[in-house]
């Protein structure tokens, strides 16, 4: 019978530890690399892109007051629903022709993004937003994953609060 030495066993302990090195180094999707991602989806006026980077309370709350606003529109033919201009993506609804990602900082496991828009025919009336930003933790461990939770906007109000309003002037009868 064959005694297994350490060194014969070293090759073994190392690739082993491969999958544990390599999960390790996994590359997930930085704040500022989800404030890019949202500025396409803004530029481009097509906001399906944020879809794949928002946290899943966020998206049942937009897939929620769209429900609601629909069965008010069918409740009062004719009346503008109250999510009739889609959801409140920023603080102004015109379209910026410029969007570029501010200044990004995490405190307290909340990551916060700066949003930069510009007109450039309009320059007064540049403005900026933030992102607000929690970590979700897939159902396979660490490393946890940057999702946007809320957008808080330059007049002080916060997206979330607009889906909140929009649910409730379509219960309202």
């Amino acid at each position: 019978m064959r005694h297994l030495t350490v060194t014969s066993l070293l090759p073994l302990l190392v690739l082993s530890a491969l999958p544990a090195q390599a999960q390790d180094q996994m590359v997930t999707i930085t704040p500022e690399q989800i404030g890019q991602i949202f500025c396409i989806g803004r530029l481009g006026n097509d906001m399906s892109p944020v879809s794949g980077v928002m946290n899943d309370d966020l998206a049942a709350l937009i897939e929620d007051a769209f429900a609601s606003s629909n069965a008010y529109l069918d409740d009062h033919p004719g009346e503008k629903p109250p999510m009739g201009d889609g959801v409140r993506w920023s603080t102004f609804p015109d379209y910026a022709d410029g969007c570029t990602v501010g200044d990004a900082s995490v405190q307290d496991l909340v990551a916060y993004v700066g949003i930069n828009y510009a007109f450039s025919d309009y320059p007064e009336a540049n403005y900026s937003d933030t992102l607000m930003l929690l970590p979700n933790y897939p159902e396979n461990g660490p490393p946890y994953i940057w999702r946007l939770y809320d957008i808080l906007l330059g007049d002080g109000t916060t997206t979330r609060e607009f889906l909140y309003a929009a649910l409730e002037a379509s219960a309202q009868e």
